[in-house]
């Protein structure tokens, strides 16, 4: 007779369909997840050896990797519940603890408890943010992120520390006079993990259909994008992220108003 408890533990996770758990490992998927978390742990050594401008690329990188594997996998039919279980273990390294670190490291280390606290409610609410995701897989919109995605929340860590360094900005320096960086650098990091476990909606784009025809004006945009981001990768990038991290507290006020007053 099977052990009820762990009967239990694998009913309370979520099971992809049985033919992808018997297919086994698959090599080429892999390989990029492999890469993403390469990338995180790379993140993590270089902010321990003070190169925080490489620590936050890496970071990136680790987002475009991240978002390659899942895509081969489809393209390629090489979907397993091994490769599902590699990537979230990815992305709680190169997403959660890797811009942990780095903030820490950065800029919260002088605050004393209040900045591994901060480092820590950001590195939870990665854990819990995946966790959610994975077991919500069915049940989800998936027009729709609930919560803000990890590899965002983790830009939002990594932009912040790219623009101070390309600035020559230290994270433990009074900037503009009056405002500390490490005011700055703990209220994104806590911003971020919250607003990864809240229950604001982020667009996800998984109902964009790349085979869909579309107006020319759409490629101007996507070139002009590519020129920004070519020109001035830190500083585009960030806003960019930021703007997303505040779309989902801005479509949750219209929602708000649109409301009917009650009688």
């Amino acid at each position: 007779m099977e052990n009820p408890q762990i009967d239990r533990r694998r009913r309370a996770r979520p099971l992809l369909d049985p033919k992808l758990r018997e297919r086994g490992i698959y090599l080429l998927p892999n390989l990029f997840t492999t890469a993403a978390l390469f990338a995180g742990f790379y993140s993590i050594v270089q902010a321990m050896n003070g190169q925080f401008e490489l620590a936050a690329i890496a970071i990136f990188i680790a987002m475009v990797l991240d978002g390659l594997d899942g895509r081969v996998a489809r393209l390629t039919h090489t979907q397993s519940a091994f490769g599902a279980e590699y990537d979230s273990l990815s992305d709680m390294v190169s997403f959660g603890v890797a811009p942990a670190l780095v903030m820490y490291v950065w800029a919260l280390q002088p605050m004393g408890k209040l900045g591994w606290i901060a480092a820590f409610i950001y590195c939870s609410g990665a854990a819990l943010r995946l966790a959610r995701f994975n077991t919500k897989l069915d049940e989800s919109d998936k027009r729709y992120f609930q919560g803000l995605p990890s590899p965002s929340a983790a830009a939002l860590q990594a932009g912040l520390v790219w623009v101070a360094t390309s600035y020559n900005i230290d994270g433990k320096q009074i900037f503009f006079g009056w405002l500390h960086m490490k005011w700055l650098a703990w209220g994104m990091t806590v911003f971020g993990g919250l607003t990864m476990v809240s229950d604001l909606r982020y667009f996800s784009g998984k109902d964009f259909n790349l085979r869909r025809s579309v107006p020319f004006v759409v490629i101007l945009l996507i070139v002009l994008a590519f020129v920004l981001v070519s020109y001035s990768p830190p500083e585009v990038l960030f806003v960019l992220f930021v703007l997303y991290g505040l779309s989902g507290y801005v479509g949750w006020a219209m929602r708000l108003l649109r409301k009917p007053e009650k009688q």
